[in-house]
C-alpha cells in the first residue's frame, strides 16, 4: 500500500487533497487485494489511516462523505483507536452545528504528530476570523475591521484647488 502521496499532503499542508488521495489509494488496495484473499483485506484495514481520512473528509467540510467511511469502519478498529473516535467526534458535532463542540473535541484529546497539523488548521479556523456565540453556540465570521487611510496626494490636492477655483471664477 503506497501511501506516499498522501505524506507529501500532509508534509505540504494540502490538506484539501487528502480525502481524494486516501479514497482513491483505498478503492485500489481493495480491488487488488479483496478478490485474492480476503486476510489481506484485514491487514489493510488495520494499517489504514482512517483518522487522516475521516479528518481530510471534514476538511472539505464533506461530511456526508465521513459519514459513509465511519460507517464502514470495522467496530474492532473503531475501539482500538481513540484517535479516529476523537477524530468523528469533530465530524459529528459539525453534522449536528455543535460549534463549540467541535472546539471542545479538537482541545481534549492529545493528537498524534501526523493529525496535529490537520487538525491545528480547524483551531485555525475558529481563533482567526470565527467568534463563537455562547448563548446560541453559534460559530460566525467576524468581520475585520476596515482602517481606511487616506492618502493625500499634493499633486491631486491642488488640481482639485484649481478645479473649485474655476468653477468660482
Amino acid at each position: 500500500m503506497d501511501l506516499s502521496q498522501l505524506q507529501s499532503a500532509l508534509a505540504s499542508k494540502s490538506y484539501e487533497k487528502i480525502a481524494d488521495i486516501c479514497d482513491e489509494v483505498m478503492l485500489q488496495v481493495e480491488a487488488h487485494h479483496f478478490p485474492k484473499v480476503a486476510s489481506r483485506g484485514i491487514v489493510f484495514q488495520e494499517e489504514w489511516p482512517y483518522a487522516i481520512h475521516l479528518l481530510g473528509h471534514i476538511y472539505v467540510n464533506d461530511l456526508n462523505s465521513a459519514r459513509f467511511l465511519w460507517k464502514s469502519i470495522p467496530q474492532g478498529i473503531k475501539e482500538s483507536r481513540p484517535e479516529l473516535v476523537a477524530a468523528w467526534k469533530i465530524g459529528q458535532c459539525l453534522w449536528n452545528r455543535d460549534y463549540a463542540g467541535v472546539y471542545g473535541a479538537i482541545r481534549g484529546f492529545e493528537w498524534s504528530p501526523e493529525v496535529i497539523g490537520l487538525v491545528t488548521t480547524f483551531l485555525d479556523a475558529l481563533q482567526q476570523g470565527w467568534t463563537l456565540d455562547s448563548s446560541s453556540q453559534m460559530l460566525t465570521v467576524s468581520k475585520p475591521k476596515i482602517t481606511t487611510e487616506q492618502k493625500l496626494d499634493p499633486s491631486k490636492l491642488q488640481r482639485l484647488t484649481e478645479f473649485v477655483f474655476h468653477l468660482e471664477h
